[in-house]
């Protein structure tokens, strides 16, 4: 599959996305009014943010989606992981709502009792947008790709959140409305590690980090192709959902520049049999003598 049939690929999970926020967000905020459910019409409003998230993913497929040009000699795919962070900051401020919420009630001690209604509606949307998640984590894992990672794991956490409301509600009903703060605050926690998580990952990539295991294991495949007789240096970096690799390789030094030129030929061959692997520059070197 091309690098750009795999991003449109990755917008529908986007739209999924969006259109599930909206149905919910509607279904949430009319039915917490009506059953006088504070924690669902928070939860609607949560959602509402959520599609502001879903946007930025989409609008970062799009723009990586643009092919290279004189400034972006390597095209526009980190658009993508930029819309990863743009949605941890999301998460991240929604997570710190949730918890500052959850306090407030506890401090204020503010009783409500819902009408029991109100839980069903949560239920049903906590399965919902569970299947949403699988949804979009699935096609993220195909594809690989990371903005679409990142609007997964914020479906799932509105799944969660949904979750805790039901949890409150019903806690309300006999006489527990302390289970609400306790469900809202642990909820709001694991939003803010979901968010920190997505945020440490793109922040490494941008900034050109890449895991040492699978350097170690480039490293490894270049080592058994003919002709290599050792290997200088290798860098790695992640490019959107692909990799750029530069290695500096020995060669004999008896060899001709074809030969060499041939060697050169063979590892970017097999890198580019590698998932992922966009684009392979070599350097060839003669071999130190012992």
């Amino acid at each position: 599959m091309d690098i750009y049939d795999e991003i449109r690929k990755g917008e529908r999970g986007a739209w999924v996305s969006i259109s599930a926020y909206l149905v919910l967000s509607a279904f949430k905020l009319i039915s917490g009014y009506l059953f006088a459910s504070s924690a669902l019409l928070a939860d609607g409003f949560n959602n509402v943010t959520d599609i502001v998230a879903s946007l930025a993913v989409l609008i970062g497929l799009r723009i990586s989606q643009k092919p290279p040009d004189s400034d972006h000699a390597y095209g526009h795919l980190r658009a993508e992981t930029i819309a990863a962070l743009v949605a941890s900051f999301i998460m991240a401020t929604v997570g710190i709502q949730v918890i500052y919420g959850s306090i407030r009630s506890l401090v204020t001690g503010v009783e409500v009792e819902p009408d029991v209604r109100s839980a069903a509606v949560a239920l049903i949307c906590a399965a919902a947008m569970w299947f949403v998640y699988a949804y979009n984590r699935r096609l993220a894992t195909q594809i690989n790709n990371q903005a679409l990672m990142a609007a997964a794991k914020d479906n799932l956490s509105d799944a969660l959140v949904s979750i805790g409301a039901a949890v409150g509600i019903i806690g309300a009903q006999f006489g527990l409305p302390w289970l609400d703060t306790v469900a809202a605050f642990a909820v709001g926690l694991l939003i803010c590690k979901t968010a920190w998580d997505i945020f440490r990952d793109s922040t490494h990539r941008l900034t050109d980090g890449f895991d040492e295991g699978q350097l170690g294991d480039l490293r490894s495949c270049i080592a058994q192709i003919q002709g290599v007789e050792g290997i200088r240096d290798v860098k790695a970096r992640v490019h959107g959902n692909h990799v750029l690799v530069d290695v500096v390789i020995e060669v004999n030094p008896l060899l001709t520049v074809m030969e060499g030129h041939e060697i050169s030929d063979r590892v970017e061959e097999q890198m580019r049999r590698i998932r992922n692997v966009m684009h392979v520059h070599v350097h060839v070197e003669p071999k130190a003598e012992a």
